[in-house]
């Protein structure tokens, strides 16, 4: 079928199905336009947990798509490519969280949502790169453990007294390693009226340069504040572009237009489509890994309310 014909057998199948369609920033533009959320990890967890629809197509990596599953044990979660696997994922196994922990059995465990549910399950709670801060500041230990992110075990070492631990050594996200400062710097020197505005898996020196540091929805937030009319936004390049859909009298310039997310990139309107018509590539999480993944999510949703509140 052709693109238009693929939208409009979509959006028939949604209603005949009860489906909800979840987006990540970095999803393709067709995508996100199908979506009836478009966000970050914090905000797609926070959303899941609301829905009232029977099927929840996640367009997002395999992480993402085991959250909303644990988060809704009562719905069918689809994802249009089981092969969207975020490699940062696989870089933190649960069995080095376990020797970790008992090498330091007095520190608290805060664990990027960026990982598998088995890993997540070892957690005391997970956070984001929205929220990462504030829960490690949050939680009652004086030691933390954290992973598997390097760079934004950095960004929290920077906003917190509590002694970081980070595994393992190097965790990155090979997308936001991209970027190097010279590259940053140079559009800063050629936009000097251009706000920048960072991820926080980017390199320090990036982070650095930084006008603001922004998780991904942060930077949407951001971007509708701000008086400012030019930005240069160093994530995945999909944020650019619903950056530039929402806010068309603003100017975004990626910091590296070459930042793709091959793995986000696999859902197609093909593949959505053939997956919703099939009702296939349910996630499933094995029963006890999801109860002690969902404990440590729901301990993120509540102290990242708590923070908002206070």
């Amino acid at each position: 079928m052709e693109q238009n014909q693929l939208r409009e057998a979509i959006l028939k199948l949604k209603t005949e199905r009860e489906a909800i369609i979840l987006a990540h920033n970095y999803q393709r533009e067709e995508i996100q336009l199908l979506a009836e959320y478009i966000g970050d990890s914090l905000e797609l967890a926070r959303y899941s947990a609301k829905l009232k629809g029977k099927i929840v197509v996640f367009a997002g990596v395999d992480f993402m798509a085991q959250t909303a599953a644990m988060l809704n044990p009562d719905k069918k979660v689809i994802i249009p490519d089981p092969e969207a696997r975020c490699p940062m994922a696989a870089q933190l196994p649960p069995e080095l969280v376990r020797k970790v922990k008992a090498e330091h059995p007095k520190a608290a465990t805060v664990i990027y949502i960026n990982t598998l549910a088995e890993t997540r399950a070892e957690a005391d709670v997970v956070c984001t790169s929205a929220n990462a801060s504030q829960i490690v500041n949050a939680v009652d230990e004086d030691e933390v453990i954290f992973g598997p992110d390097r760079n934004l075990a950095w960004y929290v070492e920077q906003r917190s007294d509590k002694k970081i631990i980070p595994l393992p050594d190097e965790g990155y996200c090979y997308v936001h390693r991209m970027f190097s400062a010279a590259d940053v710097l140079l559009l800063k020197e050629k936009y000097p009226d251009a706000e920048v505005l960072v991820h926080p898996e980017c390199s320090p020196e990036v982070q650095n340069l930084a006008s603001h540091i922004c998780s991904t929805s942060q930077m949407v937030i951001r971007a509708k504040a701000s008086p400012a009319k030019r930005f240069i936004i160093a994530t995945e390049i999909g944020m650019v572009e619903r950056l530039r859909r929402e806010f068309p009298k603003k100017e975004f310039i990626p910091a590296l237009d070459t930042a793709i997310c091959q793995q986000m990139k696999r859902h197609t309107l093909q593949n959505l489509y053939e997956s919703l018509r099939d009702e296939k590539n349910v996630v499933t999480v094995p029963a006890a890994i999801a109860i002690q993944a969902r404990r440590a999510t729901e301990r993120m949703l509540e102290l990242s309310g708590r923070a908002t509140r206070d």
